[in-house]
């Protein structure tokens, strides 16, 4: 009896493992490290951060421009030494010089002095550089001292005259002549543009020979110019301003 009471009791029991209690927690296993998406995450921000960059530089289309590195003087032209080219931002009411028209410019002279470090434009170049209004060009033949050392086209001089000829004249019309160009004040003209000049100016030139000068004045100094160079009496002197 007491056997069977047994038996009865323990079939009314449920068969399901016991329940931890509430306060009780199964552990949980360490998360596991994925090095391959940080490395992802990383290459997903430079990506990013590269393409906004590309947006900004192609924010205006850029253009390969020539650059002037050595200054160009008035009349001069374009050489593979005194260019480069430079990226720019285009702009069509800019008239640069692209590079591929490198050759054709080539073929052109400077309207003015064109400085170092310009971004020159088409306007600054011109198939023949004519004289400006109200000024002349003169042609003086200069000799040993006549002239300074280094003269370049570009340069700003004034121009004096020297010699004794406006003393020692015989003919009135001559001794006319040499005081209206001089009397008192040798000074003939204070400001002159050295149009061209022999690229062995300077010190290659000897004692001995004659240096080519061609000078842009005002046109009402021309004649007293002209008139002192054919008598082998003008002397140029760098004045402030020249380049």
């Amino acid at each position: 009896m007491k056997i069977q009471e047994r038996t009865g009791a323990g079939a009314g029991r449920s068969a399901a493992p016991a329940q931890p209690s509430v306060g009780d927690r199964l552990p949980t296993p360490p998360r596991e490290r994925k090095p391959a998406l940080a490395a992802l995450a990383v290459l997903l921000i430079l990506v990013g951060a590269l393409g906004a960059t590309m947006l900004v530089l192609q924010a205006g289309d850029r253009i390969e421009v020539v650059k002037v590195t050595k200054e160009i003087p008035a009349g001069g032209s374009v050489t593979d030494d005194n260019v480069t080219s430079v990226m720019v931002a285009e702009d069509e009411s800019i008239h640069y010089v692209e590079w591929h028209m490198l050759d054709g410019l080539k073929k052109l002279k400077a309207v003015h002095t064109i400085p170092a470090g310009v971004v020159p434009v088409g306007e600054m170049f011109s198939e023949q550089v004519g004289v400006t209004e109200g000024k002349a060009t003169v042609g003086l033949s200069l000799k040993a001292g006549q002239y300074p050392t280094g003269l370049k086209a570009g340069d700003t001089v004034a121009a004096y005259r020297v010699g004794t000829t406006s003393g020692s004249n015989s003919s009135s019309d001559e001794e006319g002549s040499g005081a209206a160009a001089g009397g008192n004040d040798t000074l003939i003209v204070d400001q002159a543009t050295v149009t061209s000049v022999p690229s062995a100016g300077g010190d290659d030139i000897v004692a001995s020979s004659n240096l080519a000068v061609t000078l842009t004045v005002a046109a009402d100094k021309a004649a007293l110019l002209a008139q002192a160079a054919s008598n082998n009496e003008v002397a140029l002197v760098l004045v402030p301003g020249s380049n």
